[in-house]
């Protein structure tokens, strides 16, 4: 019985190894994939914006007038 209990601790300390060798390898892998990327591939910097150009995403009036008079109506009721 003692045998067969040392040899499952040996087995799990073994797997144990492994999968920590192998974290530690992904982990080292992964930064330097990361600072290979940053230094062949930067980033471009941002284009500044135009101070007076209105996003292209905002809705017309009608409809934000809309959603205003619906989250008011449902705050009335809440």
């Amino acid at each position: 019985m003692a045998e067969l209990m040392s040899s499952g601790i040996e087995l799990m300390f073994a797997g144990m190894g492994i999968v920590f060798l192998f974290l530690t390898m992904l982990v080292f892998a992964i930064n330097l994939m990361s600072s290979l990327v940053q230094r062949f591939f930067p980033e471009a910097p941002p284009t500044p914006a135009t101070p007076h150009s209105a996003p292209s995403n905002i809705a017309d009036k009608a409809t934000v007038a809309a959603i205003i008079a619906a989250v008011h109506q449902y705050r009335q009721k809440k």
